[in-house]
C-alpha cells in the first residue's frame, strides 16, 4: 500500500501475534475431557473403601457407605458443597486430606480422633468425600 512503511507490512502485528500465542498455549494447559487431571487430588474409588476401612461411619452419617449411621460426628451428606471443615478450615481436597491425617493440629480443641491415616490414605479420602454432593 502506498505511504506505509515496508517493515509494518512484513510482520503481523504485535497484538494479533500475542494473541495467536496466548490462544496456543492456553489450548495445551486444558485437559482434554477424556483424559484424567495430572494432578488429581487422589482415587476416589480407594476412598470410599478406605472411609469403612477407618470406620468413619461409626461417628458420622456417610451416604454411600453402608452401616455409616454414626451421631457423634456431623453428618457428612453433601460434604463437598460445605465451605468449611469443622467450621473453620477452607473445604479443599489439600486442607481435609491434612485435617484426615491430624485433625488436632488444625483445630486443637475438636472431638475427631486422629486416626493414623497416612498421606496417600488421606488424599483418597478426602477425593471420595468432596465427591459428596
Amino acid at each position: 500500500m502506498p505511504g506505509m512503511h515496508p517493515a509494518r507490512t512484513a510482520a503481523p502485528p504485535f497484538f494479533m501475534t500475542m494473541g495467536v500465542l496466548g490462544v496456543t498455549l492456553l489450548a495445551g494447559c486444558v485437559p482434554s475431557p477424556r483424559e484424567p487431571a495430572q494432578n488429581a487430588p487422589g482415587d476416589a474409588q480407594r476412598g470410599a473403601r478406605l472411609i469403612t476401612q477407618y470406620q468413619c461411619g461409626s461417628c458420622h452419617a456417610i451416604p454411600g457407605i453402608a452401616a455409616a449411621r454414626g451421631r457423634t460426628g456431623p453428618d457428612l451428606e453433601s460434604f463437598g458443597r460445605r465451605a468449611y471443615i469443622a467450621g473453620r478450615i477452607a473445604n479443599r481436597p489439600e486442607s481435609l486430606a491434612q485435617w484426615l491425617q491430624k485433625p488436632h493440629a488444625l483445630v486443637p480443641s475438636t472431638t475427631m480422633p486422629d486416626m493414623g491415616v497416612p498421606p496417600a490414605d488421606a488424599r483418597d479420602m478426602a477425593a471420595w468425600l468432596t465427591e459428596l454432593r
